[in-house]
């Protein structure tokens, strides 16, 4: 059962390896380890989420934990709520991304603090297996809340279209998206897609950091002329928009864009970006009166350097965008609807807003499956620190100048992962290829 474990969450095939009372053991040790004693829980659109619920609050509840049950939600929506309703901690009953037969869960704090393996999550999974936990002599209560509409309206606070109404194509995936712009979609002129919840995703793989799920929405924004589109992930806690002209924005240069909106209304501030971004990130970042700061990969880390920093906004290569306002937690609603008084306020369209980030080639993140990782590193470690700056911040990364690179082992798969850029498609291929043959020896 260890293997449901994972860098950032508990994930695994229903009913295989995770189910009901795999739920119930999870919410036993989640109260044992943290000392919680009032907890949300929110859910997806899965057939399976429902005996999950049931599990996990009877592990919760027997352990002495009042829940309060949001219902279907957003993955941020159960964040805003832990924070707004001042939880000790929160569970969010889904898989993202991952196919219909996966099913999982995402551990909160306090203030939407993620649990993962480096604070707590190694510490469940040990209580989880060796049943080092007990009844409370009382039970703890459930009460049912829908904070569908109160989240809405935090979100519909920050719009500022003056008057415009943006014609925008959203791909929901079958999944969450619904809920998660449910108090803002009146904003927009809103041409939807896929809409209806379906767990099965009958329609592509819920995951916009594949590009090929978004053909069908970068068709449906030139077929109808829209302004941009956004496709959301299964628990709609990442998101990806493609501009007027049908091309897909890269979610570093997305970052970019929020942050010079952002700015705009906090004056100076710390802006995060993740190490695989592209170098016309921190760049745009500074031009635009911020102080751009690198971070490792993965949202743990990300959420505690913003309130090390007090970071006002937060990017990742995957699609994840973190507000201050939502507790340091994704808000992809927040994202819309930012993007949107982006494009505004300026009176440009998306391209022309995304064209001056454009800057330089990138490789985009390539993946391998290699025998000994740590040797590869090492390797690359040996033969590229004569002809430049190496950090290792994650993983290695090397800045060159006029080319840059970053190879790393996943948090989640069993894989390396290289990004290779530089200024010139040409020289991006040629250090790419170079690379690649380093790593090539190890090959599985």
């Amino acid at each position: 059962m260890a293997g449901i474990f994972k860098a950032y969450d508990i994930r695994g095939l229903y009913p295989e390896k995770i189910n009901g009372a795999v739920a119930e053991k999870v919410g036993r040790a989640f109260a044992a380890v943290t000392g919680i004693r009032h907890a949300v829980v929110g859910r997806d659109m899965r057939d399976s989420s429902t005996e999950l619920f049931e599990g996990l609050v009877c592990g919760l509840t027997v352990s002495g934990v009042d829940v309060t049950d949001i219902g279907s939600c957003s993955t941020p929506i159960l964040y805003y709520s832990v924070g707004t309703l001042k939880a000790d901690g929160g569970v969010m009953i889904t898989a993202s991304h991952n196919p219909g037969c996966w099913n999982g869960l995402k551990l909160c704090l306090k203030d939407a603090f993620p649990i993962s393996r480096s604070n707590g999550l190694k510490e469940i999974e040990q209580s989880f297996l060796l049943d080092q936990y007990k009844d409370s002599a009382v039970c703890g209560s459930i009460r049912q809340m829908d904070m569908t509409e109160e989240y809405g309206r935090f979100i519909r606070h920050f719009a500022k279209f003056d008057g415009k109404k943006p014609k925008v194509v959203c791909d929901f995936g079958n999944g969450m998206g619904r809920w998660e712009i449910a108090g803002v979609r009146d904003l927009f002129d809103l041409i939807p897609m896929y809409e209806e919840p379906d767990g099965s995703f009958p329609n592509h793989e819920a995951n916009p950091l594949n590009f090929e799920t978004l053909q069908d929405l970068q068709a449906k924004v030139l077929e109808t002329g829209a302004d941009f589109g956004i496709a959301f992930d299964g628990d709609a806690d990442r998101c990806g928009f493609v501009d007027d002209r049908g091309e897909i924005i890269s979610m570093d240069l997305f970052t970019a864009l929020i942050a010079s909106d952002i700015l705009k209304d906090t004056g100076p501030a710390v802006i995060l970006y993740d190490l695989r971004s592209s170098h016309a990130v921190p760049e745009y970042i500074s031009e635009h009166g911020g102080t751009p700061v690198m971070t490792p990969v993965g949202h743990s880390f990300i959420k505690k350097k913003m309130r090390e920093t007090g970071a006002a906004f937060a990017g990742e290569l995957s699609g994840h965008y973190y507000f201050r306002e939502n507790f340091c937690a994704e808000s992809q609603a927040l994202a819309l609807v930012k993007f949107a008084n982006l494009l505004c306020r300026s009176g440009k369209s998306a391209g022309e807003l995304t064209e001056p980030l454009r800057r330089y080639f990138s490789t985009g993140e390539l993946n391998f499956e290699v025998h000994d990782i740590s040797a590869v590193l090492q390797k690359i470690k040996d033969i590229y620190s004569v002809d430049g700056e190496l950090f290792e911040l994650d993983g290695i990364s090397g800045e060159y100048g006029d080319w840059r690179f970053n190879v790393r082992s996943s948090n989640t798969e069993p894989l390396l992962r290289l990004m290779v850029e530089a200024d010139t498609e040409e020289k991006m291929k040629m250090h790419r290829d170079r690379l690649i043959s380093v790593i090539s020896g190890s090959f599985l």
